[in-house]
């Protein structure tokens, strides 16, 4: 089950892939004989249950074809193979995504918490009333069950934001989890996998993100980075959110977000009963957003598609 299931970043609901009847089979490639009865009360009490009406629908997007399915499915089993390959040979594979971003300020945070007295907060949630914004870039090792968030603290004027989630920053905050956690566990590997969206700052589009792996991780640090993006519509099956960013909602629900460090120290504290421990920290750094990519950046990148969906499997190599 721990590749077939998805989550809800912002509450501890779940879901899978697998049907009863599958799961069934595939214990019995093991030699477990069960029921799909049985397996529906296992289900039930790993909290997974049966689900309608799941936002899945991208709105003004025209149906997918036959083929366009076939694509996705073999996406999520090329993911999945490609993680189980990485974990066999104990090299790092991360999910990465940035959470939902949060207005700094005395806004209202849903969810309760003990406390003798509710706090008062703004009767209006204005972002011309914040501070500034908290983008969170997180990265998740699935293999140890640790996390690693870049918190990003981006200024504004008014209802501008002056500075943004780009793809220097996400490709940073990548470099930043090595220095700080990765290459203590994995200093002997020069080999990455990173598991990200199809969109946002890590999406496959974005040029830029691949300069930025091509000139930070690869060429700095001599690693070859593969990538691997869930399609469209789909960020919900990456481990990150279900894993990692949903804890951390957990752990400050109810909490309003007055400033930067009431970020911080809720989201270096967020641990759960099986294992996970998050480090954390500031990121002051200010991203320009809207630069693009030269042809020169373009025609330095050292770069190999998959035969498998080219367009969202890839390599980048040393220079």
């Amino acid at each position: 089950m721990k590749y077939e299931t998805a989550g809800d970043p912002m509450s501890d609901l779940k879901w899978t892939r697998k049907t009863t009847a599958k799961i069934v089979d595939a214990l019995a490639l093991i030699d477990i004989t069960v029921s799909k009865p049985t397996v529906g009360k296992i289900l039930k009490n790993l909290r997974f249950s049966l689900k309608t009406n799941v936002k899945s629908i991208a709105n003004g997007g025209k149906p997918r074809t036959k083929k366009e399915n076939e694509d996705r499915n073999n996406q999520f089993e090329y993911i999945n193979k490609m993680i189980i390959k990485f974990a066999k040979r104990r090299m790092p594979a991360i999910s990465v995504d940035t959470k939902k971003k949060e207005p700094i300020g005395n806004f209202k945070n849903p969810g309760t918490r003990y406390k003798r007295e509710a706090d008062l907060t703004n009767d209006h949630d204005f972002l011309t009333y914040a501070a500034g914004i908290a983008a969170l870039y997180g990265v998740y090792d699935q293999q140890k069950n640790k996390g690693f968030v870049s918190i990003g603290m981006f200024i504004k004027e008014g209802k501008t934001i002056l500075s943004g989630d780009t793809p220097e920053f996400a490709v940073e905050s990548i470099e930043r989890w090595w220095k700080n956690d990765g290459f203590a566990t994995y200093r002997n590997q020069n080999n990455l996998l990173i598991v990200a969206d199809a969109g946002g700052s890590n999406g496959h589009r974005p040029h830029m993100w691949k300069v930025k792996l091509q000139e930070i991780l690869c060429n700095k640090y001599k690693f070859n980075v593969t990538v691997c993006h869930y399609p469209p519509g789909a960020s919900k099956w990456n481990a990150i959110e279900h894993r990692l960013f949903s804890e951390i909602s957990k752990n400050w629900r109810g909490t309003p977000l007055i400033s930067y460090e009431t970020v911080l120290k809720y989201t270096k504290r967020t641990k759960t009963k099986t294992g996970l421990k998050v480090n954390a920290i500031l990121v002051e750094k200010q991203y320009e957003k809207g630069i693009k990519a030269s042809k020169d950046d373009l025609e330095k990148l050292n770069i190999e598609r998959h035969e498998v969906n080219p367009s969202w499997n890839y390599t980048l190599y040393p220079n």
